[in-house]
């Protein structure tokens, strides 16, 4: 969000190390699904946790909001009519706004471009994440092939 930080590879990475990943950094601790699922789990039971594949609700947000209407024991309300593609965004929006009638995006922190990397970056971060990506999957019984 911020162009005056330091460039993406100076904060994903601990600097006396290089390609050791810095995983105190938010933006690579928030990825760590299975760490704060782990915690979840300590106060809720699996069976009461729906988990939404963010890839799904982009491409199909009906269908991916009837799974969570159905999880909640509610009828089917939420439609494919209900969404537009907003073209400069990116990805899907609603119609409308329930109370204004306007349509509704996700704020402007979504659907910005991000910083562009390296592939050795890509792949050392796909390398770092990949066991606690498993891990998820397994916990959630869904692979979502990140």
């Amino acid at each position: 969000k911020n162009r005056s930080r330091r460039p993406f590879e100076d904060l994903a990475f601990v600097r006396s190390s290089p390609g050791l990943v810095n995983s105190d950094w938010g933006p690579i601790s928030g990825g760590l699904y299975a760490r704060h699922f782990q915690r979840w789990l300590h106060y809720f039971p699996r069976a009461s946790i729906h988990v939404v594949s963010g890839e799904n609700l982009i491409r199909d947000p009906a269908a991916e909001l009837c799974k969570v209407q159905e999880f909640l024991g509610l009828r089917r309300v939420i439609t494919e009519r209900h969404f537009f593609f907003n073209v400069t965004k990116g990805f899907p929006c609603l119609v409308k706004r329930e109370k204004t009638g306007k349509p509704h995006c996700l704020g402007s922190s979504k659907g910005r471009s991000h910083p562009p990397v390296t592939q050795a970056t890509y792949n050392t971060l796909r390398d770092f994440y990949r066991p606690f990506n498993f891990k998820f999957y397994k916990m959630v019984g869904q692979n979502f092939r990140w």
